[in-house]
């Protein structure tokens, strides 16, 4: 359970990092936005590197759709647009297929 707590704030970071970005480049806000954007990404890189998995890549692949989850939240809450029916069943699919991936039976390897 802790992955997905790991997983979670990542997202916060990276959807905030991102954002300041587009504040700075797109709606014409101050570069201290762009300072604040690389911060962000900073900090979700080591939240990443906090994740318990054997390996990096299926860490990463199991965080999109905990990513995926954190950008309709992001949506609702900062952006305040309601996302559909249908944003929400595409999220839970993402959910448990990066369950799967992180938490899946794996093969005995030579």
């Amino acid at each position: 359970m802790l992955n997905y707590c790991w997983f979670l704030l990542a997202a916060l970071f990276e959807i905030g990092g991102c954002y300041a970005f587009y504040l700075w480049l797109r709606m014409d806000k101050s570069a201290g936005w762009a300072l604040a954007g690389v911060l962000s990404l900073t900090c979700f890189a080591l939240l990443l590197t906090r994740v318990e998995a054997a390996y990096a890549g299926r860490a990463y692949a199991a965080y999109g759709g905990i990513y995926i989850v954190a950008s309709l939240g992001w949506l609702a809450v900062v952006e305040k647009v309601r996302p559909h029916t249908f944003d929400w069943i595409g999220a839970t699919l993402c959910v448990l297929g990066a369950s799967l991936i992180l938490w899946g039976p794996r093969l005995q390897q030579a």
